[in-house]
């Protein structure tokens, strides 16, 4: 079943996105997704895309965890912390809002607000029946200019259905793992302010 697109937003269709000048920002695996950024009718998108892969993977894993990805992304729909989900280009491609920021690392400088509001975006994405589980790697939260997390790529989230057994049950229990995550990025950030 696909779902409608975001109101407003045009994606492209798959014959104006493989003609659009792209750049690469992650080379996926042979069982992963290229991700790369367009530009779209005055809009800068980015892409998480299957097509590239082997037949075997593109029409089974690949139309699988698109489906289920982009499920993810609407259900985040209004999240102040996450970008915003555009639409579906066809069963292998999604496309989302681009939000520039620096990937998180020892290194990097944040404000002390950073991590509070890090948190905060952790536990709306839980109230909203997601589990990122993949929230330790410096990939999937950014820094934006103005110092708030963007919080990206759900390939490896848990989707529950607000109010679901599932979501009584096993949401708090695999919440652990993001909250880790955080507790990870406490220890290794250095903030100013």
């Amino acid at each position: 079943m696909t779902l409608p697109n975001a109101p407003g937003v045009e994606v492209p269709s798959r014959d104006e996105f493989d003609a659009l000048p792209a750049e690469l920002l992650s080379k996926g695996g042979s069982r992963n997704p290229d991700v790369v950024r367009v530009d779209f009718r005055g809009r800068t998108l980015v892409v998480k895309d299957f097509a590239p892969r082997n037949p075997c993977v593109r029409e089974s894993l690949g139309r699988w965890i698109t489906a289920r990805e982009a499920r993810a992304w609407r259900r985040l729909d209004g999240h102040p912390d996450v970008p915003r989900f555009y639409g579906d280009i066809d069963a292998l491609a999604f496309a989302v809002e681009y939000r520039p920021g620096r990937r998180l690392s020892r290194s990097l400088s944040v404000d002390e607000d950073f991590l509070p509001k890090l948190e905060r975006a952790v536990e709306e994405m839980h109230a909203r029946g997601i589990v990122h589980l993949d929230l330790k790697h410096r990939d999937t939260v950014l820094a934006d200019a103005a110092g708030k997390p963007v919080l990206i790529d759900f390939g490896s989230a848990v989707i529950f259905r607000p109010g679901s057994l599932g979501a009584r049950l096993l949401l708090p229990l695999l919440a652990r793992i993001d909250r880790g995550a955080v507790r990870k990025w406490q220890r290794k950030l250095v903030a100013t302010g």
